[in-house]
């Protein structure tokens, strides 16, 4: 009864996003996945369309680990041992011992004394940033950095919040001497890879700045970057955006969600940093954590990324990325090409993007069109995401219906 109220107020938020066609509209739910056969990878079922299969060109396991037999046993292993659930928040039962293993492991993969898992890449952010912020505390953000980082800057409320343009490092160095005498301490935060491009970060000038800048600075200036996109996939041995750039970040955020094909968000740093956040991080302390049956299957994922068998994956995915972008270059299209595996199609228009997705879907294929305000006017696209699963017939197949619609 309550929300009667307000109903009309959302029904005329709602009108207006699909005025602005912004509106996201019925999800599609998939029902099935049927195997690889005959050259082509596998295809989703989507509920309502009957034994159609779907070429999945939207899809963030960017090495098919989700489908890996080896991850699923390990899932279904530690299922059987601990139950399907955690049961508890990690400070009072709810910690098992396929956590504290991919813990370490994650502490290993990324060269760091300590990780820490949450719930979601997502959850991590949240549950890191405010607890380092605080009212003497600049932060320096990209602007095309992810919501989440937006809103757990927004959450923590520091002294000052300021924006560099996207990737000029130029304008970074102004935002930082701008700050000197204003706080004692500076978070500067950016993403990996930025999600709706595919390009990625300049962590080695953006390190080596914060350097140069963190002399004038009581509390010095500490580099956060959530590298969610580009863990597992980005780099010559997919340990993402810091082993292709040469450099390190003070606090490293990642997903498993992802290139790893599981689910959950952690973080790598000293160990001191992640003692002091598993004592203050709400999101943390009162969250219950990803499932012991997650865990597992995420430490399986993580070995075989970290092995000859993630190598070849790797080079396979690369070997699909260059092959589409290459193919759309060829048939004139505007694109921004990149090493990783996400490929922005230019559209520039928010109708067409939209109409360029219907038409996609119609031929079997599910892609996700990125639209104004998601990205500034001008900037719309398609995102093709490109993964290990998919073979030349696949992307040869994607080709032909971008040429013909």
């Amino acid at each position: 009864m309550a929300l009667d109220g307000i109903e009309p107020i959302l029904q005329e938020r709602l009108a207006e996003l699909a005025a602005q066609g912004t509106v996201k509209g019925e999800e599609q739910v998939i029902r099935a996945i049927r195997p690889a056969v005959d050259g082509f990878g596998p295809r989703c079922l989507l509920v309502g369309q009957g034994e159609r299969g779907f070429l999945r060109m939207n899809s963030n396991s960017y090495l098919g680990l989700g489908l890996h037999p080896a991850v699923i046993a390990a899932e279904e292993a530690a299922a059987r041992a601990y139950g399907v659930g955690p049961g508890a928040v990690r400070f009072i039962s709810g910690t098992h011992v396929p956590h504290v293993e991919l813990e370490a492991r994650l502490a290993r993969f990324h060269g760091r004394a300590a990780a820490m898992l949450f719930s979601s890449a997502y959850a991590a952010v949240l549950g890191v940033l405010p607890q380092l912020i605080d009212a003497e505390t600049a932060v320096v953000s990209d602007s095309l950095n992810h919501n989440c980082i937006i809103n757990a800057i927004r959450l923590a409320r520091p002294k000052v919040k300021a924006v560099y343009r996207h990737n000029e490092m130029a304008d970074l160095e102004s935002r930082l001497r701008e700050l000197v005498g204003q706080v004692q301490r500076v978070l500067v935060v950016t993403d990996g890879i930025f999600s709706m491009r595919g390009d990625h970060a300049p962590l080695d000038r953006i390190v080596a700045l914060c350097r140069q800048y963190e002399g004038h600075f009581r509390q010095g200036i500490i580099t956060v970057v959530d590298d969610s996109h580009g863990v597992g996939v980005f780099g010559e041995s997919g340990r993402g955006t810091e082993e292709h750039c040469g450099a390190a970040a003070d606090i490293l955020i990642g997903t498993l969600g992802k290139a790893f094909g599981v689910n959950g968000g952690y973080l790598a740093a000293g160990a001191t940093l992640i003692r002091y956040l598993r004592e203050t991080s709400p999101i943390y302390i009162y969250s219950s954590p990803i499932t012991p049956a997650e865990a597992a299957a995420a430490l399986c994922a993580v070995d075989i990324v970290d092995s000859g068998e993630g190598w070849r994956l790797l080079a396979h995915l690369r070997r699909m990325t260059a092959r589409l972008e290459n193919g759309l270059a060829v048939l004139g299209r505007e694109l921004l090409p990149g090493p990783h595996p996400i490929v922005p199609l230019l559209v520039r228009d928010t109708g067409r993007t939209a109409q360029l997705v219907t038409d996609l879907f119609a031929h079997g294929i599910l892609a996700t069109g990125i639209k104004y305000p998601v990205v500034p006017k001008g900037d719309e696209e398609i995102r093709l995401q490109v993964n290990a699963c998919h073979t030349e017939n696949d992307i040869d197949y994607l080709l032909d219906v971008v040429g013909k619609i």
